[in-house]
């Protein structure tokens, strides 16, 4: 059965839980700096810890490393290059560093107390400081930092109030977190304790030198990052009724984030007591061996995602395209484009795709009649101008960057992707509202500056659907390649196992999901065990070696891998 809430084990007694047993831990030490991510509800923190010092008597002297950041008004400046003006959904990746937030002679100036018995500074950036002492990290996972943006709870770092969501996350997505994990990054051998912030009034904590040690094992292992899910104003009913757990009071699921890993979590578990971490730290401390050969073109980057898009009872996706590499190099500040493949999981009702032009398509005509559209509300034709193809279990759809496409209704697709996941450039959406009732944002100009005329008539049925080749067999077992197109950074596998298989990871991190069959379990060459279920992602670093597949039902199984080619 899917796994909302997938661990990583550890041996017994490693995560410790509740501000008293903090406290204690912490009550002999002279100055403690507590660092953290922007959204952890640092005040409440303060306060919960405290009132346990002051309960064993310690005065405790606390300062604020906000009070050393520069105005508001001054941040908004610098950071102004970055936010793509009056751009709803787009900026350009920031440059600065988190210091560059700070004022340097204040923060320097905040001194520890020498008639406190315990000297605190608390707050994103405290490390910047200068203080030598014990250092904590409060980490929240960016999907819990996103419910709290829309409540209306946090600002952005370096703002005094809410924005509208949508313009948060863009501040989130083009400055904040990239400030946040180069500041993460830079300090992640350092950190002493790592503390779980995603609920104020009881934390689970980690030691330092235990947390770095259970990513070094998951690095040479095999390891699920924590799914999210997301509805939208296209969502469908699929998710919502074969993955158990999940809340219902949403209209839809449209989304699931199985694998997007600047998104997702990861949750360690020892004697019963869970954390979760933000998947950052995985890549900061251990990209080398996650990656393998690959690594010293990605860096600290996961250059692979996983998602669903559900669209069962629900609608079609906006008719769409994705930059060309250098357009998101330049406009955005992005490594790599956003390329994308459509696994067809499910599908029901002659489903469509939307994939690629007509023969004889006129650019021009094309792009007046999106025009109009946007400018009175008027219908688009679409099979006039882009191709519907049926859609079918295991059909794999290509579609390197540049190319018109998007999936009908009553698919569950499997994307598969290149990691940069927000760069959809809507032509057209149907005349469809979002939501909240506002109507969805185009991007008709971008698109025609990115979208591929030439891919168009014959050559998408015979170049961007992919046909399964055997790659090899043995004793229950079938290894199919599934050619991706020449531009995709990425190659897909598809194993067919009756019984098991071994599958050699070649120096190259594996990004799997099971897409037939009930369970699975994955033994790696290092000795870990664990079993899978249908439809779920996960993933086998680089440093693995090998590691073998067997189906535990005695009926086949179909699994599907992707790697960097």
């Amino acid at each position: 059965m899917y796994e909302c809430f997938p661990v990583f084990p550890l041996e017994g007694g490693l995560i410790h839980d509740g501000f008293a047993g903090l406290a204690k831990h912490l009550s002999l030490e002279k100055t403690v700096i507590i660092d953290g991510y922007h959204g952890v509800y640092f005040e409440d923190f303060r306060k919960s810890l405290d009132k346990c010092f002051r309960a064993s008597g310690l005065n405790v002297s606390w300062m604020d490393a906000g009070s050393a950041m520069l105005p508001s008004e001054e941040i908004s400046k610098l950071i102004e290059p970055f936010l793509g003006g009056e751009d709803p959904l787009f900026g350009k990746r920031c440059t600065l560093s988190l210091s560059d937030y700070f004022d340097v002679e204040k923060i320097h100036n905040l001194k520890p107390d020498p008639g406190a018995d315990l000297n605190i500074i608390y707050g994103p950036g405290s490390s910047l400081s200068g203080w030598e002492g014990r250092l904590i990290y409060i980490d929240l996972p960016k999907n819990e930092m996103q419910y709290r943006a829309r409540s209306g709870s946090i600002n952005n770092l370096g703002a005094l109030e809410p924005a509208h969501p949508k313009a948060m996350y863009k501040r989130f997505y083009f400055v904040d977190w990239i400030l946040l994990n180069r500041h993460k990054d830079e300090i992640s051998f350092s950190v002493d304790i790592i503390v779980d912030g995603q609920k104020p009034g009881s934390i689970f904590w980690i030691e330092g030198n235990v947390f770095r040690s259970a990513l070094n094992t998951m690095s040479r292992n095999v390891f699920r990052v924590r799914p999210w899910f997301e509805p939208g104003a296209w969502g469908g009913t699929w998710i919502k009724e074969h993955i158990p757990g999940l809340s219902t009071d949403v209209p839809n699921y449209a989304w699931s984030f199985e694998m997007i890993v600047p998104e997702n979590g990861l949750i360690l578990e020892s004697s019963g007591s869970r954390l979760e971490i933000s998947f950052d730290w995985l890549m900061f401390t251990e990209a080398a061996r996650v990656l393998g050969d690959c690594h010293e073109r990605f860096g600290n980057e996961f250059p692979i995602r996983f998602d669903f898009l559900d669209t069962f009872d629900g609608g079609n996706l906006s008719v769409q395209c994705h930059p060309q590499e250098e357009y998101i190099q330049n406009k955005f500040g992005e490594n790599i484009t956003q390329q994308e493949a459509y696994y067809i999981l499910d599908t029901k009702d002659n489903a469509l795709v939307n994939l690629g032009f007509i023969e004889n398509i006129d650019s021009e005509h094309f792009k007046k009649n999106l025009e109009k559209s946007a400018k009175e509300k008027t219908l688009v034709d679409i099979p006039k101008f882009v191709q519907q193809h049926i859609a079918a279990k295991h059909d794999f759809f290509l579609i390197p960057e540049g190319t018109v496409h998007g999936s009908g209704c009553n698919n569950l697709v499997l994307e598969i992707s290149t990691t940069p996941y927000i760069f959809t450039f809507k032509m057209y959406d149907w005349l469809r509202m979002d939501l909240d009732g506002n109507p969805r944002d185009l991007n008709i100009g971008r698109a025609m500056e990115n979208l591929d005329f030439s891919r168009k008539g014959e050559i998408i049925a015979r170049d961007f659907i992919s046909k399964p080749v055997l790659l090899a067999e043995g004793p229950g077992w079938k290894k199919f390649h599934l050619p991706t197109h020449p531009l995709h950074y990425y190659d897909v596998w598809r194993y067919h196992i009756l019984t098991s298989a071994y599958i050699e990871t070649n120096n190259k991190c594996h990004v799997l999901n099971l897409v037939e069959g009930d369970d699975i379990t994955v033994e790696t060459l290092n000795g870990m065990s664990m079993k899978f279920s249908y439809a779920e992602t996960f993933a086998i670093p680089a440093a693995a070696g090998s590691y073998r597949v067997s189906s535990l039902s005695g009926k086949e199984v179909m699994l599907v891998i992707a790697f960097i080619k």
